[in-house]
């Protein structure tokens, strides 16, 4: 597969229109089908459904996107690494951030680090943990920003100082909301979402021990600012990090810690054994030397 054949293929997929595709391209239809043909041949697999009025990715058409994406992201992001090396200091570096008070950390980090390196731009990701990870594996990210517990086999890191508690995200005239601190036995019955991250729920079902059984788990979610609509129209009660509940507007949610106190700590990781650009390589000196507080 040659990569510009594969960018071809995503305008296409975009466009939903060879015709549309062949214009922002600059080149002519007949072209554009015969490569897009050629890569179909190539695969062993029918990538596009030729409607009347436009295109539609098969099954293997879209699984291809998604690896296209994927693909044509790293090359470009090579290609800005190698003009790093010429011109030092300058280009993109790719960061992650899980939804947590460390965002302003890392908000202060990149505006010192922007004030000594202007020609430096970012690209900042916000997702689940497992989203970064899986993007720092597949050198999409560079550097994230996660909550520990964390597997470190692949990973270098920094553990910041801040803590974050867990506890419930509730309506402000909730029962909950009375209280200053939430205890296993004040959920029990009570409608409750959960995240669906598996290591996130491990440490949840530890914290309520034998009380985790009683619970009314009735929704799952990746992130926390998709939940908060949940908790204001009353579907129930969200389990989450303190952090994450700042942007909250508190005359309709609170957030209240559990007690006894839940807390998880926070890592700006980086991938093991990895060459990167100086700019990147520079911003890592720069954060091991920073002082947090």
């Amino acid at each position: 597969m040659e990569l510009r054949v594969l960018r071809y293929f995503l305008v296409v997929a975009r466009e939903e229109s060879i015709t549309r595709a062949a214009e922002v391209l600059h080149m002519t239809q007949p072209t554009l089908s015969r490569q897009l043909s050629s890569l179909e041949d190539e695969l062993g697999a029918e990538l596009l459904i030729r409607g009347k009025r436009r295109v539609y990715l098969t099954e293997a058409g879209m699984f291809l996107r998604q690896r296209a994406e994927e693909i044509v992201a790293i090359a470009d992001k090579t290609e800005k690494d190698f003009i790093d090396h010429q011109n030092i200091l300058s280009g993109v570096i790719s960061l992650g951030s899980v939804e947590s008070s460390t965002s302003q950390i890392l908000a202060k980090l990149l505006t010192e680090f922007n004030s000594a390196f202007p020609q430096v731009s970012y690209n900042i990701f916000s997702g689940t943990g497992d989203d970064i990870k899986e993007k720092i594996d597949k050198g999409l990210l560079e550097i994230g920003v996660l909550l520990e517990p964390v597997n470190y086999d692949k990973y270098d890191f920094i553990r910041l100082p801040q803590k974050e508690r867990w506890g419930i995200l509730t309506k402000a005239d909730s029962e909950l909301a009375q209280n200053e601190w939430i205890t296993q036995a004040d959920l029990i019955g009570l409608p409750l979402i959960n995240s669906n991250r598996s290591i996130v729920r491990n440490e949840i079902t530890n914290w309520f021990g034998e009380d985790y059984s009683h619970l009314k788990v009735l929704a799952t979610f990746n992130l926390n600012s998709g939940v908060a609509s949940l908790v204001e129209n009353g579907f129930g009660h969200a389990i989450c990090i303190e952090g994450s509940s700042t942007m909250i507007d508190p005359s309709k949610l609170v957030f209240r810690p559990f007690y006894p106190e839940l807390t998880s700590g926070c890592v700006l990781v980086w991938k093991k054994n990895t060459i990167f650009s100086p700019t990147v390589s520079k911003f890592i000196d720069f954060i091991k030397m920073a002082q947090w507080t």
